[in-house]
């Protein structure tokens, strides 16, 4: 046992560190508790240490720190976090402190924030479909449970919106075992987690829901603990409670902004464009603390918010990003202007693990070759509308027009879709053959006959849904009045 022996030898303060000298013993991520002249106390981990002397990192601000009436006591253990499930429905800050009320969480263990590593041979293959409600991504780029997908956006883009209806709508299809999110808002404005906490409560979501919310004006480096409080969390809810757990981390470029701030303050000779060597390796630490470890019930799924800054996917951020997760999810901006919601772009998605979740007792059989045809069919509209920008629509061949329209239609009936609307795997697989029924069965070539057969459903009836979405739009609207719904220009 490591006793508690308080130091008064504070050499110097730069940005939000610490330098004490003469400290015997001192553990790299040990927390220390610094006590100012005016009796505050402000927690502190140890990033750097040697025979003479250790580097500190504040968690706050380090206003207020007098060099020669300031004292740090070294605590002897790590930075850990209380655990339970009574975790479920609350809300904490960036340290892990409640944020909803002032009561506390009975704590069932501590855990060390920094986790344990996984051993690659105790990872079990991700199998199982998320079914998030989102046509987009459960028909494109499917989650599976046990991966890590990055979902790549942009400034103005509707990121926030996405990540609260899919913490409203997600679960594990087909399981009776709990599912549990993991909400984690890294730097994030206060309208938006007045926006977040607001959609939680509204929509139930909270129930399940474990949410640590850091600031933009909280302390940067309390960032460095925000995912990983969010995954100690998850973890144990996982691997100790059985839950299938959702991790989303909102927002990571704001993660990476804070360890360059760091990096800068101990004057370490900056990589690409003034980020950290390291910061590859410390993303890594984080992502891969998701998968499903064998003989575990539970699994840890993450979903990582990233904005590219200026739209750059070549930024560090969103590069070291997609070499270590399986896959990502992009954001339009085109499409946003179109007025599509949710933007996501097709073409330039991927999920890795998609064809491992889904398939005949997972999803539906024909899932693999509708999202295959979907792909084939949309990127030829997309030909199509570049090459009526050069030469006219009127110029297009026939086959060149339906693409056409094929790829209006697949936007604003598959990729758009409500805020508050919730599809299942089936609706939009259904969706999806609404789609191609635009499209004469010989262009069907991704598609296996025996599912063209029992699924295709003709032009025909995709004209007649066209027909009657037209008589709806055109039928004159009813209003109440006296309790009797009454025709408008009605006397």
């Amino acid at each position: 046992m490591k006793f508690e022996i308080e130091y008064s030898t504070i050499e110097n303060v730069a940005g939000p560190l610490v330098v004490v000298s003469r400290v015997r013993n001192a553990q790299y991520n040990e927390v220390v508790r610094i006590k100012l002249p005016s009796g505050e106390s402000r927690l502190g981990q140890v990033l750097e240490t040697t025979d003479k002397f250790a580097v500190v990192q504040v968690f706050g601000p380090t206003d207020g720190i007098n060099v020669d009436k300031t004292s740090v006591s070294f605590l002897g253990e790590t930075f850990n976090l209380g655990v339970s499930e009574d975790m479920l429905g609350r809300i904490f800050n960036g340290q892990g402190k409640p944020r909803d009320t002032s009561a506390g969480v009975a704590a069932e263990e501590k855990r060390d924030i920094n986790g344990s590593p996984i051993n690659p041979s105790a990872r079990e293959k991700p199998s199982d479909f998320i079914e998030t409600g989102i046509s987009a991504i459960d028909g494109l780029d499917t989650l599976v449970r046990g991966q890590k997908l990055p979902l790549f956006s942009a400034s103005g883009l509707p990121h926030n919106q996405l990540t609260a209806q899919i913490t409203r709508q997600a679960n594990v299809k087909n399981s009776g075992e709990g599912f549990a999110i993991v909400f984690a808002g890294i730097g994030i404005t206060y309208d938006d987690a007045s926006f977040f906490t607001n959609e939680f409560r509204k929509t139930g979501a909270l129930k399940r829901t474990v949410a640590f919310m850091n600031l933009a004006d909280d302390p940067s480096i309390e960032r460095i603990l925000t995912p990983r409080l969010a995954l100690t969390t998850a973890e144990y809810l996982a691997y100790d409670r059985g839950m299938h757990v959702l991790v989303i981390l909102n927002d990571m470029t704001n993660y990476a902004e804070a360890l360059r701030e760091l990096s800068s303050a101990r004057e370490e000779v900056p990589g690409r464009r003034g980020y950290p060597g390291y910061m590859y390796t410390d993303l890594a630490g984080i992502y891969e603390r998701a998968g499903i470890i064998k003989g575990k019930r539970g699994s840890i799924t993450q979903l990582n918010v990233v904005t590219m800054p200026s739209d750059d996917v070549t930024h560090p951020i969103p590069d070291l990003t997609g070499y270590i997760t399986e896959g990502q999810i992009f954001l339009s901006r085109d499409l946003v202007n179109k007025g599509v919601y949710p933007p996501i772009q097709p073409l330039g998605s991927l999920s890795r693990l998609m064809n491992n979740g889904i398939g005949a007792g997972k999803t539906r059989e024909d899932h693999s070759g509708v999202a295959n045809q979907l792909y084939s069919a949309y990127s030829k509209a997309q030909e199509a509308k570049s090459l009526s920008a050069i030469v006219g629509a009127e110029a297009l061949s026939e086959s060149d027009r339906r693409y056409l329209k094929f790829g209006d239609e697949f936007e604003a009936h598959f990729i758009g879709q409500g805020f508050n609307e919730r599809r299942t795997i089936e609706d939009t697989l259904n969706i999806g053959w609404d789609l191609l029924s635009l499209l004469p069965q010989d262009e069907l070539t991704r598609v296996k006959k025996d599912f063209i057969a029992k699924y295709y459903k003709g032009a025909k009836v995709h004209e007649k849904k066209e027909e009657a979405r037209e008589e709806q739009k055109a039928a004159p609207k009813e209003e109440k009045k006296g309790g009797r719904p009454v025709k408008k220009g009605r006397k």
